[in-house]
């Protein structure tokens, strides 16, 4: 095998031909500005070529189930090993899917219970362990030899139900005895009360003394006792009413009602099976997207499922806990005999998983969380920790910014990991901006020097040093020190009399903590993984202000009190979310571009005269679009045993449009090239729309002038979706009091993009408003106002206030992690 991946003549999107040779085994960045052409290298060119090439070795018969797939504009690859793609999001947005799920650590836990796992009846706690006839036999000639018992099948029920017409199909069966609430009665007795109101109703089978001989009789009399009472048997002392009984179960049943299980198998754990779901939910946990299955309270097991138990969790309260909790439960766990030799191989499996979660710093989220509510950062760590288990060598790792989400004190781990992948004897490819993962690596690809058509080629590569003395670089002129995001010479100060405070915030693992936002300013809340950001801001503040302002219905999590929040008149939370999930929505019809160029075209000529207003240019509706795919240009496909997948439409090949609407040009563009068009190539098209080029000027700005107008809107990452939002906001007129909320604006951005961000973050607070902006990224953090900072851990350690004050005064606080870091930054 070579030693360096020979690539050669790429010219995939917006890459320029480029060539290259990449050293195998090691740790290689891929950095540049965004829109560069660093996802068309790494996982358009490489991954996409490494997969081809992968289902080309299949069979035949194989491959009829597979899409066809169209190699990478590449003229040359050489050296390439299977590769392995772990991106920010996953193929699909399942509400099946769960951080227990994706880990597979799920479905260790699933068969634990399923071996070791003690039922419970939901009225009437714990039910005997099944056991087989001979065991049962077994047990009973180990009491005391020439001791008397007698063997009882319990049949209350059938009593109750039936009562003296059963007592006389047994008489004729031959049954002699009958015991009623532990008195013996002759079955061919005048029974002078009422059975029904009994407690227990059970027949005497056979009386006997121990003896070693009589080990066949003993498996008959329990073959006929089990047949009347439903698979439980019990074995009584007949001259020693103080011994206690021996109760025996073939199956899983309570002694008391007729609540039973047939066998623990691992689908009565599972939600994905008709074993184990909830029947009114079908395992969502949910009814109509929002409201809570009342039948299974969320947990989406049916009642069978929910009530073993293992120690005093049954499986639903165990991946409700924390990773950390759920560690620390396996560490305490003992088991004795069979039991412990049962589970210590799997028990091994779930904690060495756990333990590689909780080194990416993930250790503060549960194994029941919805895989689709998890960042792209948290969700690319999950699978990175995945594949740690798995120890793989002789792999292409190709990963998408793993440092999404981290605070710099958290970071070590992460880069512990990849060189430990690289370790293994695996080339590990990283898209990233993060310094620290730059400087750590063995061979950086610097792509540049712009975005969209000013992207597609190598400016430098090599190592950190070369990088660093390459005058081309713009990374490694920021890696240098040549050029910085300059640290602000004057911070605006807090007015006492504009603030809003939050009181006695309790939620997740928030420790009644209280909270001054000072408005008018530029705040960052910082703090490591798990500390209590997103709770504090996205799940307590954001919530409760839209309640007062905008009456929402989203309850927020639990709190004392709010002041303040009459100093402003408008909300605008700016997320990572998609902006839609269907292959329909796109950046143009999310900032509502497409509404004025679709009235572009009706005004044609051409259009005029057959009539067509701007719902025929439309994809959401019937009359202009291509019906076969209903204007997704996408058909879906489903795969069987693996991810549904999305192929062009064969009618309109992907336009979205029938064969009519795109006859209609504008400036000799139809609809369908208009949508093709990169922010930049429509905003020099449309130079003499003025609502148009101030809206494409604004995304120009944020960075995104690479992305095109249709593109979809499942295909942008989180920080990309960011910037669409916030472009569309910027569109339109702030308040001058308006709050503005942030979750990691930062993501997917290069040092000198972060640089342009922050001089728009910084404009929309001079005009008076307050930004509110959750984030790790010390150049942005060093230039806040103010600054609030969580921790000092994650979890069940976190969720307090750690320090409150200028990058200055946090700097000094020797209790913060980001002190540490920013301190570094402020002296630089």
């Amino acid at each position: 095998m070579t030693d360096y991946i020979s690539i050669r003549g790429v010219r995939t999107h917006n890459l320029k031909g480029i060539n290259l040779d990449l050293p195998r085994n090691k740790l290689i960045v891929i950095t540049g500005p965004s829109g560069s052409g660093k996802s068309s290298l790494a996982f358009n060119t490489l991954y996409a070529e490494g997969q081809r090439r992968y289902m080309e070795s299949l069979s035949a018969y194989a491959r009829q189930f597979l899409p066809t797939m169209v190699p990478p504009e590449v003229e040359h690859i050489e050296g390439l090993s299977p590769t392995i793609a772990i991106g920010q999001r996953g193929s699909s947005y399942n509400p099946r899917s769960t951080v227990g799920t994706i880990t597979e650590i799920y479905d260790y836990l699933r068969l634990l219970y399923a071996r070791v796992g003690t039922p419970h009846c939901p009225d009437h706690g714990v039910i005997p362990q099944a056991r087989t006839i001979f065991q049962i036999t077994e047990e009973i000639l180990k009491l005391p030899t020439g001791a008397a018992y007698m063997i009882l099948a319990p049949i209350t029920n059938k009593v109750k139900n039936g009562d003296k017409r059963v007592l006389e199909y047994l008489a004729q069966q031959g049954f002699i005895r009958i015991r009623i609430d532990k008195q013996v009665h002759e079955l061919n007795q005048q029974l002078d009360f009422d059975c029904t109101q009994a407690e227990t109703i059970e027949v005497i089978i056979d009386r006997f003394k121990i003896r070693p001989e009589i080990k066949l009789r003993l498996a008959e009399s329990l073959e006929s006792a089990l047949k009347l009472s439903r698979g439980i048997v019990s074995v009584a002392a007949m001259n020693n009413p103080l011994e206690d009984e021996k109760i025996f179960s073939t199956g899983f049943s309570c002694l008391i009602c007729d609540y039973s299980l047939t066998e623990l198998t691992p689908h009565l754990f599972s939600f994905n099976h008709p074993k184990g779901i909830c029947p009114q939910c079908h395992g969502l946990g949910l009814i109509q997207e929002s409201e809570i299955c009342l039948q299974c309270l969320g947990k989406r097991l049916n009642q069978q499922g929910r009530n073993v138990f293992i120690d005093e969790y049954s499986l639903p309260m165990l991946t409700a806990l924390s990773l950390v909790q759920i560690n620390e439960f396996f560490s305490q766990l003992k088991f004795t005999g069979q039991k412990k030799f049962i589970s210590n191989t799997i028990i091994k499996e779930i904690q060495t998983r756990l333990n590689f979660l909780i080194d990416m710093r993930l250790g503060y989220l549960s194994l029941d969380r919805r895989a689709d509510t998890l960042s792209g950062g948290e969700f690319q760590r999950t699978h990175l920790a995945n594949q740690l288990g798995v120890r793989l060598s002789g792999v292409i790792y190709i990963l998408d910014e793993p440092s999404i989400g981290l605070h710099q004190q958290d970071n070590k781990r992460l880069l512990a990991a990849l060189t430990y992948l690289r370790d293994l004897g695996n080339t590990v490819v990283v898209i990233e901006h993060d310094k620290d993962t730059i400087e750590l690596a063995d061979y950086i690809v610097d792509m540049g020097p712009g975005a969209g058509i000013h992207g597609g080629e190598v400016i430098a590569q090599g190592t950190v040093a070369e990088i660093k003395a390459n005058p081309n670089s713009l990374t490694g002129r920021y890696l240098s020190g040549t050029l910085s995001i300059p640290i602000p010479s004057q911070r605006i100060k807090p007015n006492s009399n504009r603030i809003i405070s939050i009181c006695g915030a309790t939620g997740n693992n928030l420790q009644n903590i209280n909270v001054e936002f000072p408005l008018g300013l530029m705040i960052c809340v910082t703090g490591v993984s798990g500390s209590g950001k997103s709770t504090l801001i996205n799940d307590t503040l954001f919530p409760i202000i839209a309640q007062k302002l905008y009456q929402a219905t989203t309850k927020p999590a639990p709190y004392q009190s709010i002041e303040g929040v009459s100093h402003i008149d408008k909300m605008i939370n700016i997320d990572q979310s998609p902006i839609g999930r269907t292959p329909r929505s796109n950046p143009a019809t999310y900032t509502d571009i497409f509404s004025t160029i679709r009235c572009l075209f009706t005004e044609t000529h051409e259009a005029r005269s057959r009539g067509y207003n701007p719902n025929r240019f439309s994809f959401n509706v019937k009359g202009g679009r291509c019906e076969p795919c209903q204007g997704n240009g996408l058909i879906k496909v489903e795969m069987n045993f693996l991810p549904d997948i999305y192929v062009p439409c064969d009618i309109c090949q992907g336009t979205q449009y029938n064969a009519e609407t795109l006859e209609i040009l504008y400036k000799g563009k139809n609809i369908h090239e208009v949508l093709e068009m990169t922010v930049e190539e429509a905003h020099d098209f449309f130079h003499a729309i003025p609502v148009l080029t101030r809206k494409l000027q604004t995304l120009i700005e944020l960075g995104l002038s690479y992305i095109k107008l249709g593109q979809s809107g499942v295909t942008l990452s989180g920080g990309e979706a960011q910037r669409i939002k916030l472009a569309k906001e910027l569109a339109k007129r702030d308040t001058s009091r308006t709050l503005y909320i942030f979750d990691e604006p930062t993501t997917g951005l290069h040092f000198h993009d972060i640089a342009q961000l922050l001089k728009i973050l910084l404009e929309i607070r001079d005009r008076g408003n307050t930004l509110i902006i959750i984030e790790h990224h010390l150049d942005v953090i060093k230039t806040a106002d103010w600054i609030i900072d969580l921790g000092s851990e994650g979890g069940s350690k976190g969720g307090k206030v750690i320090g409150i004050g200028t990058p200055e005064i946090i700097a000094k606080n020797k209790n913060s992690y980001t002190g540490r870091y920013l301190a570094e930054v402020l002296l630089n």
